[in-house]
């Protein structure tokens, strides 16, 4: 079995191949990772980054990826506008989405992180603040933490996942991957 721990860089898809319709091919895990025989379990948006985990292990890959399983999953989010209290708590219960009530999210507010710069950098705006939080989900919905981010007021800017159950970036830089 061969399970692999991988820093996915912003603009990249978190798959091998690069179906789309758009005139030149995206950058995939093809471009970073050629180990044969491992597959991605689960997905992170091409404008999204940090931690994927690519294994050849079926059972493992389904109980990262399928929902059943809640396999909890920690992202930092760089959001518009300093976070409020209340934002927390809303996100902490749950909130709507158009596809129905989330499950509750553990969420708090943070320095913002050490980490790597962003290529691209993230669009500033002088006159509207930022801040970061350290979410928690056991679900996995399309551009969840983004919409959830967006429902409280605070729209997403920044999104890095930074642990999948036990497993942590830690050290990783963007483009990295290691065995474990």
């Amino acid at each position: 079995m061969t399970t692999i721990l991988f820093n996915k860089p912003f603009g990249v898809l978190s798959q091998f191949t690069d179906k789309g319709t758009e005139g030149s091919p995206r950058p995939t895990l093809s471009n970073y990772i050629d180990v044969p025989g491992v597959y991605a379990a689960g997905r992170l948006d091409r404008d999204s980054e940090g931690l994927m985990v690519l294994t050849s292990d079926g059972k493992l890959q389904a109980k990262i990826a399928h929902p059943k399983y809640k396999a909890p999953k920690t992202y930092w989010a760089q959001v518009e506008g300093t976070i409020t209290d209340e934002a927390l708590t809303q996100l902490r219960a749950g909130v709507t989405l158009t596809d129905g009530p989330t499950k509750p999210a553990k969420a708090r507010a943070i320095a913002p992180p050490n980490i790597w710069e962003r290529d691209p950098p993230i669009r500033v705006r002088k006159s509207v603040p930022e801040s970061w939080l350290d979410l928690t989900l056991t679900e996995g919905r399309n551009r969840q933490v983004r919409r959830m981010t967006a429902h409280v007021g605070f729209p997403t800017l920044r999104l890095i996942r930074v642990q999948i159950g036990d497993w942590r970036l830690d050290d990783l830089q963007p483009g990295q991957w290691r065995m474990i």
